[in-house]
């Protein structure tokens, strides 16, 4: 299977990981002009799942170095099946309300809160798994001064959301309760991965314990997951939305083929970005791979304001908070980097 074998090659590719994790959001908005975020979002699932398959049964399978796939999910553990599931379950629901966000208040506003709070507590928990297991884990002071720093790039973007001008005929309410989604989001985001991480080994992916999972496996059931969860979860909100009239299922099957590949391209293009997470958490660290993906706000801020006009209209103030966003983001990430070395 492919293993990633140095620190400079991790950190290329946690860039790979926030541009996919800031950019899947925008299929979303593609498939919005004429599709409910609700329907929308059984695509996003099960092209999560056929990507984590393919990558299984090719990466996960070809070269000398570690066990394939199939091998792998052979011995794998009750625990550790258990947990990719449990993490699976927790990403969906906390995926489900981002994504409600994102259909309210927009990604320039709906990912740098929501996300951007799972990077702070998610940084936390995966860097207290790291330690348990001997994995690398960084210098912890620096580590710590780049989170702040993202920290405060949240703040400038939700006082910046909290001014911008109103230009989607969305109501004050319905704003504040796409922020509203996108904390509770981000709080309930940041464990899932932390349990994930519980079922790798992540001193060894070559030659993991046994019991433990690679990389590939791990995705597999945690997508697998996402699925099968989605019969409650979205269930639920199709029936019960937070913004609209309730979606059906037959709606759901009458929509176009073209449609419903946009929704699962951004399922496939989230996927890799989440495979490559675990991928490079061996050399990057657990921690460190976590937070560097999840610089996706910053890349979704940018779609959201320059490519979908987000904040159009908006007055010369909460542009210069947007500009302070991305100085600290970037400032934070480039500590978070550092902190690996």
């Amino acid at each position: 299977m492919f293993i990633v074998n140095s620190y400079g090659l991790a950190v290329i590719l946690c860039f790979v990981i926030m541009l996919c994790w800031g950019s899947w959001g925008n299929t979303q908005k593609l498939a919005a002009k004429t599709w409910r975020y609700e329907l929308f979002y059984w695509d996003y699932a099960i092209g999560t799942f056929l990507f984590a398959l393919i990558l299984a049964f090719t990466l996960g399978s070809f070269g000398s170095e570690g066990r394939s796939f199939l091998q792998d999910l052979g011995q794998a553990s009750s625990s550790s099946i258990g947990w990719l599931l449990l993490g699976g379950i927790i990403f969906n629901l906390s995926n489900i309300l981002l994504s409600a966000s994102v259909s309210i208040a927009g990604m320039s506003v709906a990912f740098p809160l929501g996300v951007g709070l799972a990077l702070v507590l998610g940084v936390i928990n995966n860097y207290r798994v790291a330690v348990l297991q001997g994995g690398h884990t960084g210098h912890p002071a620096m580590l710590a001064l780049g989170v702040a720093l993202v920290v405060v790039a949240i703040v400038c973007n939700g006082i910046a959301s909290g001014k911008k001008a109103n230009i989607s005929n969305i109501s004050k309410t319905d704003q504040r309760k796409g922020i509203i989604l996108a904390l509770v989001a981000g709080l309930i985001m940041s464990f899932f991965s932390s349990f994930v991480m519980r079922a790798m080994d992540l001193t060894n992916f070559a030659a993991p314990a046994a019991g433990k999972v690679t990389p590939y496996t791990a995705i597999v059931i945690f997508t697998g997951a996402i699925v099968l969860s989605n019969l409650l979860f979205n269930t639920i909100v199709m029936k019960k939305p937070f913004v609209g009239e309730p979606v059906t299922y037959k709606q759901y099957f009458s929509g176009s083929f073209k449609t419903h590949l946009v929704g699962m391209l951004g399922g496939s293009i989230w996927c890799l970005g989440t495979a490559l997470s675990y991928i490079t958490a061996e050399k990057a660290g657990a921690a460190i791979s976590y937070a560097l993906g999840q610089g996706a706000p910053m890349v979704a801020a940018l779609w959201g304001i320059f490519i979908w006009k987000e904040f159009k209209g908006s007055s010369k103030q909460v542009y210069g908070l947007l500009a302070f966003m991305f100085a600290f983001f970037i400032a934070g990430l480039a500590l978070i980097v550092a902190a690996g070395n």
